[in-house]
């Protein structure tokens, strides 16, 4: 396997630019996923690597070697796309093994590497199979034993389980995993889900609007988000934000009250804030740091976990975890409460204060 490293990278259709300076080190064995919403320009940066599509300015180098005027079929990477492209007239066996035998690899060979894959991939029983005769989430990983077969220094998912229904999303995603830690490849993955990008990366990027936010280990993301938009971006449900103005150590929320700053922030009185907080740091009943007069609106039953939408004076909604059976309906009032110490500061800019 490979290092990838991007440098000032560049790309425009025409006058538009779809990715701004991008630096981003994957390194060699690791598992790195580019999270954003549509249109934000991480399909266009996973093609960019893969050298679908033409970079307008910096440098990219996979395994040391710069590959920016490299076509594809020399860079050492393998695809595994949205659609599963499977020949319906081949077999599982001669689908996975098209692309050695396109480049003239020798039969024995071929035979050897595409046993091995379907060994990882436990598809030995399925390998005289036509596509039509399998499963949604069985078709997808006959697409990733093709990729396997080639034993490419990197590789490239373009959103792989967005075809499949929930469960069979969850079961693939597991069988990624497994194979990430197996072959110790080195991965760069796209996804618009989060959870996804969650519980597979090593490293998560997330891209708004063709640029790098912030990357990072998923739980650094989710504890200590740069800014507004990572924040909101990160966790589901997407954390609660209130917006205030500093004054005699306090914020104030207008209608929703007013809260003790944390310790460690550092502000000046007048400064607009606005302030964060995940659905788990937010407690029904009792007492905190601030406490709020809310009217719910929706309760989520989730089996143990569930979500509160609880509907503030101000109007603003915000949602509370809740565990086990709530001892409240929808139209209830309900009191919730927060700790100063778990909550997220964000300045005029929208970028992190504490």
């Amino acid at each position: 396997m490979a290092e990838v490293r991007i440098q000032k990278l560049k790309k425009s259709f025409g006058p538009v630019e779809v990715l701004k300076d991008i630096d981003l080190v994957v390194e060699d064995g690791s598992f790195v996923v580019l999270v954003g919403p549509s249109g934000c320009g991480k399909s266009t940066l996973l093609r960019s690597i893969a050298g679908l599509e033409p970079v307008s300015s910096g440098t990219m180098t996979i395994g040391g070697r710069q590959v920016n005027d490299l076509p594809p079929a020399k860079r050492e990477i393998a695809m595994v796309f949205q659609s599963y492209a499977l020949y319906p007239h081949m077999n599982v066996a001669a689908n996975m093994g098209f692309g050695l035998r396109f480049a003239g690899t020798p039969r024995a060979e071929i035979d050897a590497r595409v046993n091995e894959a379907a060994r990882i991939l436990q598809l030995e029983p399925l390998l005289k199979r036509k596509p039509r005769e399998l499963s949604g989430g069985q078709r997808q990983r006959v697409a990733i034993g093709r990729a396997i077969v080639r034993k490419p220094q990197v590789f490239l998912f373009d959103e792989p389980l967005s075809n499949l229904d929930a469960a069979l999303r969850i079961n693939t995603r597991v069988e990624i995993a497994k194979l990430h830690k197996l072959l110790k490849a080195t991965i760069v993955y796209v996804t618009h889900d989060q959870v996804e990008a969650m519980t597979l990366a090593d490293k998560i990027v997330v891209m708004n609007s063709g640029r790098i936010e912030q990357q990072g280990k998923p739980l650094d993301l989710y504890y200590k988000p740069a800014n507004l938009f990572v924040a909101g971006f990160i966790g589901s449900p997407a954390m609660n934000f209130l917006s205030g103005t500093v004054g005699d150590g306090c914020l104030d929320l207008g209608a929703a009250g007013k809260l003790a700053l944390p310790s460690r922030s550092s502000v000046r009185s007048g400064d607009r804030l606005t302030l964060g907080v995940r659905p788990e740091h937010l407690r029904l009943g009792g007492s905190g740091g601030l406490v709020l007069n809310a009217t719910v609106d929706l309760i989520e039953r989730l089996g143990e976990t569930g979500f509160a939408h609880l509907r503030l004076a101000t109007g603003h909604v915000v949602i509370a975890e809740v565990r086990g059976e709530p001892s409240f309906r929808t139209g209830d009032n309900a009191i919730i409460s927060l700790d100063p110490e778990q909550v997220h500061l964000f300045g005029a800019d929208g970028n992190r204060l504490a």
